[in-house]
């Protein structure tokens, strides 16, 4: 994702009615001022300061509006402890500050912001190792090292509903509304990236992993992981329910050859 990193944001899989809420993408989009918006501020500029803010205000929204698994929630500790466990050493990319957190929501789905905030959603922890989540998270670190998520936030915030909001003529970022916090949301849900870009990612996502003592190899299992639910789902991307995970990730055969090949030369464990 993009400025929120898009950490290979699958779509949402309906539940039954016992299952976890779901996670508040675009929830409370008023879809009538997005057209009016975009012309008006494609034009807007933002300084580093108002990215920082909005980033902040959006992460603590999405903090806010879904159920963050704590350590001392019973329903929701495994969740808070195996993320623990899996990041642990896990402290920083390119000197920003990370930090992680677990959505006990329906979506499968996790994402990065540019300020290091990591969501991984339970969901998508409950049909993953955890070496394939590995996988997912060093990829979507590496979209927040190569400034993708900061870019891809600040597209979101130029093309959604934040006339109001945006402005280029003040040093301080505005407050948003849940409309536009929900605009922002479905923007960067829809987000993509270039091949290369993701390519990129994938590199830096493997190098990241290797160099804080992680087997690298994490990297291809997910995208294995990613093609055998694809399979599960029939094979078509067109029909699938988690369509948006493909058409965002992409020529997965050719990124589990390069992930397997550079772990076979570092003699990787299997």
């Amino acid at each position: 994702m993009k400025l929120i990193s898009k950490i290979f944001i699958l779509l949402a899989i309906a539940c039954c009615a016992t299952a976890p809420a779901q996670a508040q993408f675009g929830k409370l989009v008023n879809k009538k001022t997005i057209g009016a918006a975009t012309k008006a501020v494609q034009a807007a500029t933002l300084s580093d300061k108002q990215m920082s803010e909005y980033v902040k205000e959006y992460i603590d929204w999405m903090d806010a509006n879904n159920r963050v698994c704590k350590l001392d929630d019973p329903q929701t500790a495994a969740y808070a402890a195996r993320l623990d466990s899996l990041t642990a050493g896990l402290t920083s990319v390119e000197g920003l500050p990370l930090n992680f957190k677990v959505y006990y929501v329906i979506d499968v789905n996790a994402f990065a912001c540019a300020d290091g905030s990591v969501r991984v959603f339970s969901s998508l922890m409950d049909i993953m190792s955890d070496e394939e989540l590995l996988g997912v998270i060093g990829h979507e670190i590496g979209h927040v090292a190569h400034h993708d998520s900061k870019n891809a936030f600040k597209q979101a915030l130029l093309t959604s509903a934040l006339k109001d909001a945006v402005s280029a003529t003040s040093d301080k970022a505005a407050a948003l509304t849940d409309s536009q916090l929900g605009s922002l949301s479905e923007a960067l849900v829809s987000a993509t990236y270039s091949q290369k870009a993701e390519r990129a990612a994938d590199d830096y996502g493997y190098e990241f992993l290797r160099d804080h003592g992680k087997n690298p190899r994490s990297m291809a299992k997910s995208f294995m992981r990613l093609k055998a639910i694809q399979e599960e789902q029939g094979g078509s991307t067109k029909t699938s329910k988690i369509n948006q995970l493909f058409s965002s990730h992409p020529d997965l055969d050719a990124r589990i050859k390069r992930m397997q090949e550079r772990a076979d030369t570092d003699n990787c464990p299997e």
